[in-house]
Formats: structure tokens, sequence, C-alpha cells
């Protein structure tokens, strides 16, 4: 088992700035990817930042505004979020895919947290 657990949520005012971070613990072999998705009230789940071992990508609304980093040391993914708008107002989950158990006897696993309230007041 995988488990992810976000932090740094909260309330900032527009324009401003949070920093989230992702904790994944388990039996963790190794990690592929992990990232970050924002869920709106009455709107469906969306990718907002990934990170891979050869990059990461953004979502065109946050480009130049986010920026996703990792800590394969900790499996720790982070999300600094700057210019922060009214719009970005979400629960925000972090995602990790990778694998499980040891060398010899590898699972692939997915595992998501249970999200952080993000609040950005106009």
């Amino acid at each position: 088992q995988v488990q992810v657990v976000e932090s740094g949520g909260g309330l900032v005012q527009a324009g401003g700035s949070l920093r989230l971070s992702c904790a994944a613990s388990g039996t963790i072999f190794s990690i592929n990817a992990m990232g970050w998705y924002r869920q709106a009230p009455g709107k469906e789940r969306e990718a907002v930042a990934i990170i891979t071992k050869g990059g990461s990508n953004y979502a065109d609304s946050v480009k130049g505004r986010f920026t996703i980093s990792r800590d394969d040391a900790k499996n720790m993914a982070y999300l600094q979020m700057s210019s922060l708008l009214p719009e970005d107002t979400a629960v925000y989950y972090c995602n990790a895919e990778g694998y499980t158990g040891s060398f010899f006897r590898q699972r692939l696993f997915t595992s998501w947290g249970q999200g952080t309230q993000v609040t950005v007041s106009s």
C-alpha cells in the first residue's frame, strides 16, 4: 500500500502565493510520476501539473504561474503557486504512480491523497 498526503493549502488573496506539498509513503520501489489535480465545486477534476523523470507538463491555465518539483529521495512533490487567481480556488489532489515491492516483485500502483483546499479571495 502507498499512501499520499497533501499539505499546504489555505486562504490567500488574489495575487498571492502558496506552496503545496505531497508526501508518498509505504513500500515504494520507484515513482514514475507525481501530479497535482484540482476540482472546483460543480466541475470535473482536472490535471494541473505532472512531473516525471523526463520533465514536467502544465495546464495552459497555470503555465508561468505554477511550478511543480519533486524530491525523489523523500518521495515528495511540491507545487509552488504564484499570482493566484480566484479561479484557482479548488481542492487540490496529489497523485503518485510507480511500483511497489522489491526489484524482483514489482507491482504497479497509483495512489491519490485526500486533497487540500485552496481558496483565493478577490
